[in-house]
C-alpha cells in the first residue's frame, strides 16, 4: 500500500500540485446486537478506500476511490487537482499546510486477546448470560426490565497516509465498543430508563475487563432501586454534583467542539453551527480557576487514543481550559499555518 500512496504522490506532484497527500483507510467490523434477549442482528462488514488531497496556487482539491490500483488512483488525483485549478480562481487568502511534529514509523497497539479468536455465536452467548442476570437483578427489587438492547462492537482499523512534506505514518488500532439500553417498569412507579456506552482501544481483553455479567447485574439493580425507591429532589437552590457521563459530554460539547480553529474562523458555521470563542479569545476568562479540560489522545487504552493524526502530526496533550481561562485552540495542518 504504501507504493501506491508513494506513486499518487509523485504524480499529483508531477501534474502541478504545490502539495500532496494521499491516505488509506480499512475497517473491519463486527455488530452482534440482542433485543429483549432475542439477537437482533449481527454483521461482518469491510470497507476501505484511498482519498488524495492536492494544493495548487493556495486552492485545496480532494478526491477518493475505493479501487486500490494505479489507474484509479491517478484519477482521483486528477480529480483533486483539476478542483483545486478551478477553486484557485477564487482564492483570496490561499490555504497552507502548517509545520508541527510530522511523523514517519508504524503505530500498532498489539491485542492481548484477538477479536479473531472470539466468534459471534460467543459473543451473543455472552449477552444473553448478562442479559439473564440482569433480569435476576431487577427482579429482585420488585420490577420488571421489558425492554433491553444490547449491542456489542469491534473494528480493527489500518491507516497509511504519506505526504509531500515527509510524512510517512501508518497504524493498526482495535477498537471495541459497548452499548446498552434498559427500561425497568412497575405498575404503579412507572418507567425508569438506563443508557450508556462503554469503549476502549483494545483486543476482546477490554470485554472481559468489563465482565458484563456483573455489568448488567449491577446496572439492572441500580435502576431497579431508582425506581422503586427514588423520591423527589429538594426544591430551590441545590448544589449538584456531576458524575463523569455528564461531564464527559458537556466537556465534549462546551469546550471541545468550541475549541475547533477550523470552527472559530468560521469555516462549518452553515454545517455544525459557530462557537462562542473568537480568534482573540486566547486567555479570556470563561470559569472558576478549579476547571481544567484536557484533550489527550496519547492516553494508552483511551477509545480515542493515536499517536499521530490524520494529517501525520505526532498528537499531544492539549490543555484546552487551564484554570478557567481559555489556553489553548485545536488545529488542523490548514489553521496552524494562519
Amino acid at each position: 500500500m504504501e507504493d501506491l500512496l508513494e506513486f499518487v504522490v509523485d504524480f499529483a506532484l508531477r501534474m502541478g500540485a504545490d502539495y500532496a497527500e494521499a491516505r488509506f483507510q480499512s475497517d473491519i467490523t463486527e455488530t452482534v446486537t440482542l433485543k429483549n434477549g432475542v439477537p437482533d442482528a449481527s454483521t461482518l462488514s469491510e470497507t476501505e478506500g484511498l482519498s488524495v488531497r492536492v494544493i495548487f496556487k493556495g486552492a485545496l482539491g480532494f478526491a477518493s476511490t475505493n479501487m486500490l490500483n494505479r489507474r484509479a488512483s491517478k484519477e482521483a488525483a486528477k480529480r483533486a487537482l483539476e478542483g483545486a485549478k478551478a477553486a484557485s480562481k477564487a482564492v483570496r487568502l490561499g490555504v497552507k499546510m502548517g509545520g508541527g511534529e510530522l511523523g514517519r514509523g508504524r503505530v500498532e497497539v498489539r491485542p492481548r486477546v484477538s477479536f479473531e479468536h472470539v466468534d459471534m455465536d460467543a459473543r451473543l452467548e455472552l449477552l444473553k448470560e448478562a442479559d439473564e442476570r440482569a433480569l435476576e437483578a431487577v427482579k429482585d427489587v420488585g420490577a420488571h426490565l421489558p425492554a433491553r438492547i444490547f449491542t456489542l462492537d469491534t473494528w480493527i482499523t489500518e491507516k497509511t497516509i504519506i505526504t509531500s512534506d515527509g510524512v510517512n505514518v501508518s497504524s493498526s488500532t482495535p477498537r471495541v465498543a459497548l452499548s446498552v439500553f434498559m427500561t425497568a417498569y412497575h405498575p404503579q412507579r412507572g418507567t425508569a430508563q438506563r443508557f450508556f456506552d462503554l469503549g476502549e482501544t483494545a483486543g476482546w481483553e477490554a470485554v472481559e475487563r468489563w465482565n458484563l455479567t456483573r455489568l448488567f447485574r449491577e446496572e439492572a439493580y441500580s435502576l431497579g432501586k431508582v425506581l422503586m425507591e427514588a423520591e423527589k429532589p429538594p426544591k430551590g437552590v441545590v448544589d449538584l454534583v456531576l458524575g463523569p457521563e455528564v461531564i464527559g459530554l458537556v466537556s465534549h460539547e462546551s469546550s471541545g467542539h468550541p475549541s475547533e480553529a477550523d470552527r472559530i474562523l468560521g469555516r462549518e458555521a452553515a454545517q455544525a453551527g459557530e462557537t462562542y470563542l473568537k480568534k482573540d479569545s486566547l486567555g479570556m476568562k470563561v470559569g472558576s480557576q478549579l476547571v481544567n479540560v484536557v484533550d489527550d489522545p496519547t492516553i494508552e487504552r483511551s477509545f480515542g487514543f493515536y499517536l499521530y493524526d490524520d494529517e501525520g502530526v505526532k498528537a499531544r496533550r492539549r490543555v484546552l481550559i487551564k484554570e478557567g481561562v481559555i489556553n489553548e485552540f485545536l488545529h488542523n495542518r490548514e489553521t496552524a499555518s494562519v
